[in-house]
């Protein structure tokens, strides 16, 4: 799944809002969680280093894994220390949680459903007509004193 994770500073009042949004559909993100923190708090555990940061960064509303934070801690360092930049965009894809693993294509060619729907053959009518032969209505008589009524 593709995350973008959007600081942005309001050194006037103080405030740091993230934003979190995600990729849905390919092509199509959708905002899904913001969060407000207290700049100076930020710029500080910025400064302290990772752990600091990511302690101050997780809560119980907005919990990044461990490789997330790592690289929003490494792509805001030059952020915090500047004021002039006002926000920054974090772009994630969870792929890079797996280092050494493909990511996953699937090419029109690959897999035709219609193709293997139709592996057994062609269906026909009379096909059909074969496999209901028999007659499966369930008969009872009002003599059958059975346990079972079939």
């Amino acid at each position: 799944m593709r995350q973008k994770i959007r600081f942005e500073k309001n050194s006037k009042n103080n405030v740091l809002t993230v934003l979190e949004s995600s990729e849905v559909d390919p092509g199509i993100v959708m905002p899904l969680h913001e969060e407000d923190y207290a700049l100076d708090q930020m710029v500080k555990a910025s400064s302290e280093g990772m752990r600091p940061f990511i302690r101050l960064l997780r809560r119980r509303t907005f919990f990044p894994t461990s490789d997330l934070c790592a690289k929003l801690y490494e792509e805001t360092l030059d952020f915090f220390k500047t004021e002039d930049v006002a926000n920054i965009t974090i772009e994630y894809d969870d792929v890079e949680s797996f280092p050494g693993e493909e990511e996953f294509f699937l090419e029109d060619e690959d897999v035709e459903l219609d193709k293997i729907l139709e592996e057994d053959g062609t269906t026909v009518e009379d096909e059909m007509k074969e496999i209901d032969v028999d007659d499966d209505t369930i008969s009872f008589t009002p003599e059958d004193i059975s346990e079972h009524e079939n």
